[in-house]
């Protein structure tokens, strides 16, 4: 019995050594795997920190370059080669928007006694438009296109005063009656500026004195003592002196461009019109002969030709345009830069 209970023993011993080095083996392969598992995370994690940090240093990048004015657009040839539907506006390449700033208010239109150089509107003018409280104001001088709407050739009384605080003062009034309501209109004019105002007489309890529609204008205004102008071509000298600033005549480069085109060179050696173009060229204005032509001519030649033999013009409400169109402009064969077509659109690429 001994015997065979020392070789059961022994067996028992030897399964207990297997099962031992088994587990072992199979601990091992697990703390393997799990090391393996774990170098590959942390591989995973290296290369998305790697990529993050490219992204990141990309993205500030860009940054620094767009505080220098720089903004990532693509090249003209990228959007090309993409194909159609081509927009009509090469967008950035991370995009971007702007916004008006709600709280930029217009600020107020500074006194007649203040120094400054644009008119103020007159109640239900103009001028209201102009008064909006956004951050931005379109054009507008209303004071100095006021005579000739509201006076020229019209029954009114202009007065001056001379030695006063702020200089000599020129003041024009004149009544009106619409719908059954009198107002006044009333320009004053400083070596500062023009002010110009519609004051109705329903909201004044006498009419007021010369004197006293100054101090309407400006409250700086006090003790003036006005004098009637009694030369008879004042209304004349008035009125030039009121528009000596007002600009009413303008110019615009117009430059075509066929597909493909990106160069300054390719698009000034264009000299034929598509019918769309001629199209788009008749919505603009009429198409005129320079030879002695009267109108507005934005620096072109009437007289000799040298810059070609027709252009576009148009009057729009009462101010003159002249489109220096690249495609009338003389072309030269064998000039790559066409420097007298460039010459006159220089300033509009």
């Amino acid at each position: 019995m001994s015997e065979g209970g020392e070789g059961v023993t022994g067996a028992s011993r030897v399964g207990s050594k297997r099962a031992g080095v088994r587990a072992v083996v199979a601990l091992i392969g697990l703390l393997y795997r799990s090391r393996q598992h774990r170098e590959r995370e942390r591989e995973r994690k290296r290369e998305g920190e790697r990529e993050d940090e490219w992204w990141s240093a990309h993205f500030f990048d860009m940054m620094e370059k767009m505080e220098d004015d720089y903004i990532p657009y693509p090249r003209i040839e990228e959007v090309l080669e993409r194909g159609g539907p081509y927009p009509q506006v090469i967008l950035p390449e991370f995009g971007g928007y702007w916004i008006e700033d709600p709280d930029a208010l217009v600020p107020p239109t500074p006194s007649l006694c203040d120094r400054g150089d644009d008119g103020g509107g007159g109640e239900g003018e103009e001028g209201d438009a102009a008064q909006v409280g956004y951050g931005y104001r379109l054009e507008s001088n209303d004071a100095a296109r006021a005579y000739r709407k509201h006076f020229l050739g019209k029954e009114h009384l202009n007065f001056y005063c001379v030695a006063s605080s702020h200089g000599n003062l020129i003041m024009s009034v004149k009544h009106e009656e619409v719908k059954g309501q009198e107002y006044l209109h009333v320009i004053l004019r400083s070596r500062m500026k023009t002010m110009y105002d519609r004051i109705s007489l329903a909201e004044l309890p006498e009419l007021p004195s010369v004197p006293h529609l100054a101090k309407l204008l400006c409250e700086d205004a006090v003790g003036l003592r006005f004098s009637p102008v009694l030369y008879p071509k004042a209304s004349q000298l008035i009125v030039s002196y009121d528009e000596h600033e007002v600009n009413t005549t303008f110019k615009f480069g117009v430059i075509y461009q066929r597909f493909g085109q990106v160069s300054e060179e390719e698009l000034f050696r264009n000299s034929e019109e598509t019918p769309a173009f001629t199209e788009f060229l008749s919505l603009l204005g009429e198409t005129v002969d320079l030879q002695d032509f009267k109108g507005f001519r934005g620096g072109l030649d009437v007289c000799h030709g040298q810059t070609g033999s027709q252009s576009v013009y148009t009057d729009y409400r009462e101010q003159e345009i002249m489109f220096h169109i690249s495609t009338k402009l003389p072309y030269t064969e064998g000039d790559t830069q066409q420097v007298h077509t460039h010459t006159h659109l220089k300033s509009y690429t």
